[in-house]
């Protein structure tokens, strides 16, 4: 073809021509994904239950990608009743919209399907999916996320000879219908009857490993209350990753992970030709359950044997093991840049936030609160009413930074947020329980913890130079656990309590993350496909824009 026109116009359509092939051949990859949702029988604890199974799988199907993955996720909502699925630790960068929890979402109804459209951006790591609605959790439909980093950017361990996803956590011999109505009725949650491993009662699950090489363990607490132990009998773990992030490579006999939380680890196997234990034990409860699978050596002469490994009793090694766990500065993260380019310790703090948990009866009823807000659901998404700009749905700062000292009440707590503010929020616990917390599409520095009440003195003790960046952290009983946290993702975004019963019954806000600026550079518009219910439904989509952004 010849080009008419200046020398200038011809270059000019030269450049516009260079510039389309390479939009085209640098877009990120896309991977789809179909998934059925239906109910269907599970005998985990030896006796048959009604769980929800994903594509015919308990626990459903592992997620794999690559760092700037985009996820295309059919899903097809065949139960009785409406369903969400939410990505603990996946950030959703700058789309609030697509965070599969009831303030952001409409659940999928009956009968229906809806296409979930996420992009990894600039992440790694371990994570998992869990149904967030109801007591669904209880019943299954979770599953692995593993996002591995792009080749070219190295990872700070040699390529493991296997990679396993391990999903842990207790487990309940009632229907969730029956849970959710203990619940709706103002009571507490019993006791779990036990633990799962990988959806499995004790000895159901096995891996299979050869001699002498090295597999990475990706171990997800997806229960409903209790913090577990984790252990491999005979064998050292070296942990390399937490949610994202890199970690100095420290060497562990048994790892604590609490509710929500994921670590990977890396484990040689050189012991003998043999089977042995892989166990899961509850902490800080009266009565230790204990489940166990089993690592099978492929040309294993013995079959496992010996007393169970039990994790320590003691809160003190478990809060020591905490503080240990720390960033490896040198490593890469998912840019390539170190982890440690970003000095979150030299950043003025802009905002003190306190958050209190407590619980009481509220009119006869057991109810959580946060900082005396027990959080009520409202008719419509917050994220929904906010686009639309719908009154009366909820008000900013219904919650505040800091705790009040009133009895508790009902409000649809929504902590208002500016954007790039850098924020110090201190979670203090003043139970006798250990509590786990949860912020989606964030991940926040640890920078510290210890037991009593937070006092500005407790920053002397803080690590600002390599503490652990996360989504999910433990406050142990009557302590406090600090964190620092940029503002740098705009949307509605859930905070909540792990233990899930806490969650349902109130003990959860949403922080808002404003700009006053209308940009894609800081948040992504409502997909064309978002589904609308309560007060939003049947507004005007026209103006959506398209579903691949």
């Amino acid at each position: 073809m010849k080009l008419q026109g200046s020398g200038f116009g011809q270059l000019y359509v030269l450049c516009l021509a260079f510039a389309a092939v390479v939009v085209v051949k640098a877009e990120d990859p896309y991977r789809f994904f179909n998934w059925n949702i239906t109910y269907g029988d599970i005998s985990p604890l030896g006796f048959r239950q009604q769980g929800i199974l994903i594509n015919g799988q308990f626990p459903g199907p592992d997620i794999y990608s690559i760092t700037n993955d985009n996820l295309v996720i059919n899903v097809f909502n065949n139960l009785d009743e409406p369903f969400l699925l939410s990505w603990n630790g996946v950030q959703h960068r700058r789309n609030s919209y697509l965070d599969g929890v009831y303030g952001t979402t409409c659940p999928i109804p009956p009968g229906k399907n809806f296409t979930y459209n996420l992009q990894v951006k600039d992440q790694i790591g371990s994570f998992f999916y869990f149904p967030s609605l109801a007591l669904h959790k209880a019943a299954g439909g979770f599953g692995g996320i593993r996002i591995l980093s792009r080749p070219r950017i190295p990872v700070p361990f040699p390529d493991p000879d296997g990679d396993f996803t391990i999903l842990i956590g207790d487990w309940f011999k009632y229907d969730h219908r029956i849970l959710k109505a203990v619940l709706d009725g103002g009571h507490k949650l019993p006791s779990p009857d036990g633990i799962l491993i990988n959806g499995r009662g004790p000895g159901g699950a096995s891996f299979t490993v050869e001699q002498g090489k090295t597999y990475r363990f990706r171990i997800s607490n997806v229960g409903l209350q209790n913090s577990l132990n984790f252990g491999i009998q005979g064998h050292k773990m070296k942990l390399v990753e937490v949610e994202g992030t890199h970690t100095i490579q420290t060497i562990y006999e048994s790892l604590d992970v609490h509710v929500g939380q994921s670590y990977s680890v890396l484990v040689t196997m050189d012991q003998p030709a043999q089977d042995f234990y892989i166990a899961v034990s509850s902490r800080f409860t009266d009565k230790i359950l204990t489940s166990t699978a089993t690592l099978h050596y492929s040309n294993s002469n013995k079959a496992v044997s010996g007393p169970i490994p039990v994790g320590p009793t003691e809160i003190d090694w478990s809060i020591n093991q905490a503080r240990s766990i720390r960033t490896n500065l040198t490593a890469s993260g998912p840019r390539p840049n170190p982890q440690g380019s970003y000095h979150y310790g030299l950043i003025n703090i802009t905002r003190t936030v306190k958050l209190v948990s407590s619980a009481a009866l509220l009119n006869g009823k057991q109810r959580y609160a946060v900082n005396s807000v027990s959080f009520v659901p409202a008719d419509t998404p917050l994220k929904l009413a906010d686009y639309f700009k719908i009154g009366g749905v909820f008000r900013v700062g219904s919650i505040s930074d800091n705790p009040i000292g009133l009895y508790m009440y009902l409000d649809t707590s929504v902590m208002g947020a500016d954007h790039r503010d850098f924020v110090e929020v201190v979670f203090e616990n003043h139970e006798d329980i250990l509590q786990s917390w949860h912020v989606d599409g964030y991940a926040f520095w640890v920078v510290g913890m210890n037991a009593g009440l937070w006092t500005p003195n407790s920053r002397e003790e803080y690590n600002l130079r390599d503490a652990v960046s996360r989504s999910t952290t433990q406050v142990y009983p009557r302590s406090w656990t600090a964190i620092y946290m940029a503002h740098d993702n705009v949307g509605m975004w859930n905070v909540r309590s792990e233990n899930w019963g806490r969650q349902y019954l109130g003990q959860q806000f949403y922080l808002r993350v404003y700009t006053p600026g209308n940009s894609t550079r800081d948040e992504l518009p409502i997909p064309k496909n978002a589904l609308l219910c309560g007060r939003a439904q049947g507004k005007n989509t026209s103006q959506l824009d398209s579903l691949f952004y």
